[in-house]
């Protein structure tokens, strides 16, 4: 596993495409962001910066990413050649994945380190760090689901799109209007319990207790994803 991960870091600098959408896009996003923090924190409040920017980083960083991977390495046949080896099916999609993981998840805690020193700390960091985890498990398990529509690299940039936009817009509806209205709607999109729980996490002022009852449909959106990517997930290209 190790051995596939260190080869797909590699290639991650080498390949254009996934370098802009693994590091430019998100960074100059969050950078807007960050820059502009206290005329959206008229609009709504720190903790809804923070949740677009962790959604910004999963959708293009690693979603995205995570989807044209896959697709390219089962185009050139690289997937199906590794299953001709000793390693397992895990073992693979988690070498293949886990470079992107880790780049995403550095420049998640980096951007939230300068947008906290800038605008202030968050209430829960416990929470935080569990909203982060949740939201980058359910987005590998909704790029292996999404992998398997995806035919090439080319066609990721069409096949990513609803989930990348949907899951931003759920946590910019979710940041700005609150959940107040409609809740279980909210809360049951992809995306918006994992937003109420970053704002709940960096603003304060909601029990623990109450907050962590919002892992629950981000979770259920992970065993959704990976029942649907041991459907769709394919290891060669269709003819």
């Amino acid at each position: 596993m190790l051995s596939i991960a260190l080869s797909e870091l590699v290639q991650i600098f080498r390949n254009r495409l996934v370098l802009v959408t693994s590091f430019v896009m998100p960074v100059a996003v969050s950078a807007f962001f960050i820059y502009q923090h206290e005329l959206f924190a008229k609009v709504a409040s720190v903790g809804y910066i923070a949740a677009i920017v962790m959604f910004t980083v999963c959708a293009f960083g690693l979603y995205a990413s995570s989807v044209t991977t896959l697709a390219s390495r089962r185009q050139n046949l690289f997937l199906k050649r590794l299953r001709s080896t000793a390693a397992g099916d895990a073992n693979i999609l988690t070498g293949l994945v886990l470079p992107v993981t880790a780049i995403s998840l550095v420049q998640v805690v980096v951007i939230m380190g300068v947008l906290g020193a800038v605008a202030g700390t968050p209430d829960h960091i416990g929470l935080l760090v569990l909203a982060v985890l949740a939201t980058v498990t359910m987005m590998i398990g909704l790029g292996l689901a999404t992998a398997g529509l995806t035919n090439s690299p080319e066609h990721a940039q069409v096949t990513t799109l609803p989930v990348s936009l949907g899951v931003i817009a759920v946590a910019s509806w979710v940041g700005i209007a609150g959940a107040e209205d409609l809740t279980l709607l909210k809360r049951l999109l992809p995306g918006g319990s994992a937003t109420e729980l970053v704002v709940n996490a960096w603003n304060g002022g909601v029990a623990v207790a109450d907050s962590l009852v919002l892992l629950v449909p981000t979770l259920a959106w992970v065993i959704v994803a990976v029942a649907l990517a041991s459907r769709l997930f394919r290891w060669e290209p269709r003819r």
